[in-house]
């Protein structure tokens, strides 16, 4: 097997893995609390993406990786690291804006995934040497996408969550 079907093979097992734990353990917990309550550790999951600008570390990743899809991977991560600290902190506070700041959050997290994906696809990034960053691709990312989906779904039955 190589390396593309390797990194496909091992990011769809995360995916499903985490899918299944998301349905058989966190989302029934969730569904216990209050909408805040239950968005707050979905958004810390977004929060450690700030280690993607590892992209950006010389020597880290194979140098023909191009700098446009690192930067753009790096700096979408670190900003919704921040908007995701800042979503939680709101929520915790119950400010007015914490809703549609994480409306922002996850839109904008979400929309940064796919970006990243399509870079993916176009430059077949599991043939460059990624060092580390594999592990970030192949698992934290699948991770990260079940969370996104998990607060759309909060998000779009907010009106019938229990405040």
């Amino acid at each position: 097997m190589n390396n593309v079907a390797i990194f496909w093979l091992q990011l769809l097992t995360s995916a499903f893995v985490f899918g299944i734990v998301a349905a058989w353990y966190v989302w029934p917990a969730l569904a216990k609390l209050s909408r805040n309550s239950a968005l707050t550790p979905l958004l810390f999951a977004h929060v450690p993406r700030y280690v993607g600008m590892t992209l950006l570390v010389t020597g880290m990743v194979d140098p023909n990786l191009p700098i446009e899809f690192r930067s753009s991977a790096a700096y979408g991560d670190l900003i919704e690291a921040a908007l995701a600290f800042a979503s939680i902190f709101a929520l915790r506070s119950n400010w007015r804006v914490a809703i549609p700041l994480v409306w922002v959050t996850n839109t904008w997290g979400f929309l940064d995934l796919l970006n990243g994906v399509r870079g993916v696809l176009q430059l077949n990034v599991p043939s460059f040497n990624l060092g580390t960053i594999w592990y970030i691709y192949t698992f934290y990312a699948p991770l990260v996408i079940v969370s996104h989906l998990m607060i759309f779904w909060i998000l779009i039955k907010s009106r019938t969550w229990k405040k």
